[in-house]
């Protein structure tokens, strides 16, 4: 405080004693001569006022005075500007100007008032409105600041002395332009002695050579800003900077032990992970990375290990299958090694390590192992049943041995055409094999130990059935060939191939040749080409369809297996009409009759036209026919009963046929002179005249009562129309001739009435009348 008010007292000193000094008076009237100097009537210069003033009393800033001012208050001074009234006072009769409140230069650094004098009782200036600055004066308040803190910072571990690690900055809100409150320097508070800084600028560096990260990575280094240059009294400001380590590949992998011990069972599966190793380096990331391998050695080329990227372990797997019986321990190094070098190390050493694995096998319960990984097998078709045909061998390697029992595995062999020893292992035929039913058979033989039989182990085993040549060959398609009528001695007329249902053996041939009981007749040959093919020729010159349309040649064909089969194939050679060119144009018999010039198309155009002319023939007679019929019969939908007629004594029902009652249809046939149709005609005899009918009055009277109602129907159609009218008659005297419901037989009744009744009732007559005596010539 003491401090302060002296500087205060300096000032005002200064001020007041200096600056307030009038340098230009201005007289208040008057003119100025030319050779005179101007002065101001008043003077004022620029203020300073002291920043955080804690005194009971304004503080003094300064004072006013004009040359017009003769000390007897006829002057009054004003003031406006920034802070007039507010923070600045003054008094209207001295001029003096005080601050009434503290000031705060880094709020506001400096204010701008105008000043006036005026005449008290006329209330006129009496100088020019004049302007002027109140600078407040800075004093050490601020401390620095680091505005970006805290700060935060990496350098590589193993780095050299003096490298770079971060600028820091403080901020000092005083005024740089006055004193030494803004000039900051800096220092180290905590993190000696791994870091430095420079006190001027901040810059950071590594101030100790080699720092490890895998010794220490973190690093908090506490920094001081401090204003006056440092000395005593300065204000001071600090922040942290956490700086780390960043890691550089400074460290090979090593083993935690150079010997690796592992035990693995016998029964382990070829691919599996039997094992895991790891180097440690002390590195971080890419820089410990670490890829492993096997150093060629005993036992190294079974396992194999490949790096587990997420642990950095090495994984240990089984290439081939172990045996406890053949070898009970192994022995191999592997070597770990980074995959990321970095060259300002190398001269540190390698960077790979070495461990030794040893693996002991453990015996393990296994199944039987079969001597081969599969059995090919041949039989010949129809062995006989029973036949060995071979055998499957397994043993049990453990140490303590066991028996082994075979069977065959039946979802393979659902037939059952074999069996095999469980004992021995011999397999022999259950049934006749056939090979051109099935050539090959592929089924499973299973062992089992007697001593754990869940143990078992399987092998395929594949019988090819083995051809007997029991087909003889037989000529292929086609059976049926043509010559030409022009054909020459010599001519090739057909290549036959032939086929054997046997399974031909590799280098099989067939040969061919004519039969022999037509080996001398001149017509066709046969020559063996020697490649299992033949040409049919011909032997002489010309064939004629009229002496001979058709050759059958016998062609003997033979077979080169074991034992030899032959067979005798007919071939049919048909004699054919061909041009000069040997084209065939006709094998038909019938064409040699054709005139000569006519062409097949011509035929088949005649043939369609009779055709043609039949089909219409027979459909004019069948119409004539249809309409001959429909003459007589004028309704197809008659309901009314059909009288039946028996044409034959001993028949009875079985012999019936219906009665044309087309006469009662039509009246007029009664009266013509014609055959019933009913009764077979004697062709010496001719039809007698029957009499004429007598009138019927019943039927008469019964059709004239039905014609007077279809003349006064009002519904009755106004064209002509077919009216039908079923009448039956009445009294009479035979009653109904059916045998239902009758009380009498047949031998009691009296049909002798029948006779009475015409010519159309004769039958019946007959049929029911006295018994007649056998005529084998009358025609019933």
């Amino acid at each position: 405080m003491l401090t302060r008010n002296c500087l205060s007292l300096l000032l005002w000193v200064l001020f007041d004693g200096a600056l307030l000094t009038p340098e230009n008076v201005v007289p208040v009237s008057g003119r100025r001569s030319s050779a005179q100097r101007v002065k101001r009537g008043w003077v004022w210069n620029q203020f300073f006022v002291l920043e955080e003033y804690m005194g009971s009393e304004p503080q003094y800033v300064g004072k006013l005075h004009s040359d017009l001012d003769k000390g007897v208050g006829t002057v009054k001074y004003t003031l406006s500007g920034d802070g007039a009234g507010t923070v600045f006072t003054i008094d209207e009769t001295t001029g003096d100007i005080h601050a009434i409140r503290s000031l705060d230069r880094e709020e506001k650094p400096f204010y701008t008032l105008r000043a006036q004098a005026v005449d008290v009782d006329t209330k006129k200036p009496l100088e020019p409105e004049s302007e002027f600055i109140i600078k407040v004066q800075d004093i050490n308040d601020n401390e620095p600041k680091f505005l970006d803190g805290p700060y935060v910072a990496s350098v590589p571990e193993m780095s050299p002395v003096g490298a770079y690690v971060l600028q820091v900055k403080a901020t000092d809100a005083d005024d740089p332009t006055y004193g030494n409150s803004a000039r900051v320097v800096y220092s180290i508070l905590q993190g000696q002695p791994y870091f430095s800084i420079d006190p001027k600028t901040g810059v950071i560096r590594t101030a100790l050579p080699n720092m490890d990260r895998e010794v220490k990575e973190q690093y908090q280094v506490l920094i001081q800003a401090k204003d006056m240059g440092g000395q005593l009294g300065g204000l001071a400001g600090t922040t942290t900077v956490n700086i780390t380590l960043t890691d550089v590949n400074d460290n090979p992998p090593r083993f935690p032990k150079s010997m690796l011990y592992s035990k693995l069972p016998e029964s382990s599966h070829v691919g599996s992970a039997i094992g895991r190793i790891r180097a440690v380096d002390p590195d971080f990331g890419k820089n410990a990375e670490i890829e492993y391998s096997i150093v060629p050695g005993d036992g190294g080329n079974l396992f194999d290990i490949t790096t587990d990227e997420n642990t950095q372990e090495g994984v240990i797997k089984l290439k081939k299958p172990l045996d406890f019986e053949t070898k009970k321990a192994y022995t191999f190094k592997v070597e770990a090694s980074n995959l990321h070098l970095d060259h300002r190390f190398q001269s540190v050493g390698p960077f790979k390590d070495t461990a030794t694995v040893k693996i002991n096998v453990l015996d393990m319960d296994e199944p039987p192992v079969f001597s081969k990984p599969m059995y090919t097998m041949e039989v010949y078709e129809d062995t006989p049943v029973g036949t060995i045909i071979g055998a499957v061998t397994a043993q049990d390697l453990d140490a303590g041995s066991s028996s082994v029992r075979y069977f065959i595995d039946w979802k393979n062999d659902v037939d059952s055409y074999f069996t095999i020893d469980a004992t021995e292992g011999t397999i022999a035929t259950n049934e006749l094999l056939d090979r051109e039913s099935t050539a090959q058979y592929n089924f499973s033989i299973i062992a089992s130990k007697v001593s754990n039989p869940l143990l078992t182990s399987k092998v395929n085993v594949i019988i090819n059935v083995l051809d007997v040549n029991e087909f003889p060959p037989e000529i292929s398609v086609p059976y049926e060939t043509s010559v030409c009528e022009n054909a020459k001695p010599g001519q090739v007329i057909q290549i036959v191939t032939a086929a054997d249902k046997d399974l031909s053996p590799a280098g099989q041939r067939f040969s061919f040749r004519l039969s022999p009981e037509v080996s001398n007749k001149p017509n066709f040959t046969v020559h063996d080409y020697r490649n299992n093919t033949a040409g049919i020729e011909t032997r002489r010159n010309g064939y004629s369809r009229r002496q001979q349309e058709l050759y059958f040649l016998p062609v003997v064909i033979e077979d080169s297996s074991y034992p030899v089969q032959s067979s005798t194939n007919t071939m049919t050679i048909r004699v054919c009409r061909c041009d000069s060119d040997g084209t065939i144009l006709s094998c038909n018999v019938e064409a040699i009759f054709l005139p000569v010039g006519l062409s097949t198309g011509a035929l088949i155009a005649i043939l369609l036209c009779i055709v043609i002319l039949l089909v219409i023939v027979v459909l004019y007679v069948a119409l004539r026919r249809q309409k001959k019929k429909d003459t007589l019969m004028t309704s197809k939908e008659d309901i009314r009963d059909n009288v039946i007629h028996y044409d034959d004594e001993g028949g009875g029902e079985e012999d019936t046929q219906a009665f044309d009652i087309g006469a009662l249809r039509n009246p007029k046939v009664i009266e013509d002179n014609k055959i019933r149709r009913d009764i077979k005609p004697d062709t010496l005899r001719f039809p007698r005249q029957r009499p004429p009918v007598e009138d019927n009055t019943d039927i008469r009277d019964f059709i004239n009562q039905r014609l007077q109602e279809n003349d006064v129907d009002p519904t009755a159609p106004p064209y002509d129309s077919l009216a039908t009218y079923a009448y039956e008659g009445n009294g009479s005297v035979a009653e109904s001739l059916s045998s239902i419901d009758s009380l009498t037989t047949e031998a009691d009744q009296d049909y002798d009435y029948l006779s009475d009744w015409g010519p159309r009732f004769k039958i019946l007559a007959d049929m029911f009348g006295e018994e007649e005596s056998y005529n084998p010539d009358k025609v019933t």
